[in-house]
């Protein structure tokens, strides 16, 4: 093989915790010319992480601990994370399953590798292998919360699986490894549930409460239900139930005081007990504020019909 990296001296700056070296070596270009650099490498050893899942619940085992490094970058430091540990020269899988039994208290009879990554390449040498695996009642032996005389205080927190996904757009999960696992959880392994989906576009913005060019929103609004409904979901208007009680209460008009007591509040109501909320059509401050209280919520949010799984009847 054609030789490509020459290594000219290596220094020891730390070998604390870790081990810190700077090197300067040379390049060869994709040219053939040959280029001096100089690198610092941070060599923590290679690691394992794993994201523990229950198919038949639709629910994923995560960890809360502080991070310090988290902390001083403008964050809290309380991370929101699958199980993780280093190697220390132990086989993956086999190191895993004792950090797993460690952090969440679970002893789980089988890991599925899914890949390895480097996580951070431009300065870390770390090698990461991620894992999955399935966890129930059965397979809890203990409490978990890791070890104390490591610093270790871990909270075990069991998350609706969509739930933990869209908390990774909310940035209430903003832990890489972690993000990854969710995501391939979603791609590969747990197949799409049928969600209850709100439609939220325009009603009132831009009509001038003219009643003709309302039932025109909502008109607009209506075309994704039998679109939403051939992909196995349930959609629903908060116009649908909300006006009806308008109705009921004795609203004359739009925009009258018991309109505004009843229409948005009731929409909350109902976005309560929704798994998503589809985002259509132009300005409005209504519509917005649905997709605002649905991220408060840990709904997930989509923007067009293709983001939406398809699933089976």
């Amino acid at each position: 093989m054609q030789e490509y990296v020459r290594v000219k001296t290596v220094q020891l700056l730390s070998d604390d915790w870790y081990v810190l070296k700077k090197t300067t070596f040379d390049l060869r270009r994709r040219d053939g010319r040959w280029q001096t650099m100089t690198r610092e490498t941070y060599d923590r050893g290679n690691g394992a992480v794993a994201l523990l899942y229950n198919r038949a619940r639709r629910t994923v085992l995560l960890t809360r601990q502080f991070r310090f490094p988290a902390y001083v970058n403008q964050h809290d430091g309380y991370l929101i994370e699958a199980p993780a540990g280093m190697l220390d020269d132990a086989h993956p899988e086999e190191r895993m399953h004792a950090e797993l039994e460690e952090e969440t208290g679970h002893k789980v009879a089988k890991l599925q590798q899914v890949f390895d990554v480097f996580m951070s390449p431009g300065s870390v040498t770390e090698r990461l292998h991620f894992f999955v695996g399935e966890y129930d009642a059965d397979s809890q032996v203990g409490s978990g919360g890791g070890l104390e005389h490591e610093g270790e205080d871990i909270e075990v927190i069991e998350l609706d699986a969509d739930q933990a996904l869209a908390m990774t757009a909310s940035g209430e999960i903003m832990d890489g490894k972690t993000i990854m696992l969710l995501q391939y959880l979603h791609l590969h392994v747990l197949p799409p549930r049928s969600m209850l989906i709100l439609i939220a576009g325009p009603y009132r913005s831009g009509t001038g409460d003219d009643p003709g060019r309302m039932a025109a929103n909502v008109a607009a609004m209506e075309a994704y239900v039998l679109p939403l409904y051939e992909r196995g979901h349930t959609p629903v208007l908060g116009e649908w139930l909300a006006l009806p009680v308008l109705h009921a209460a004795g609203s004359q008009k739009v925009g009258d005081a018991v309109y505004e007591q009843i229409f948005h509040p009731h929409c909350e109501r109902l976005l309560a007990h929704c798994d998503a909320v589809l985002r259509v059509g132009g300005a409005s401050v209504g519509a917005d504020a649905m997709v605002a209280l649905a991220q408060q919520l840990g709904l997930l949010v989509y923007r067009s019909l293709d983001e939406i799984p398809a699933v089976k009847p």
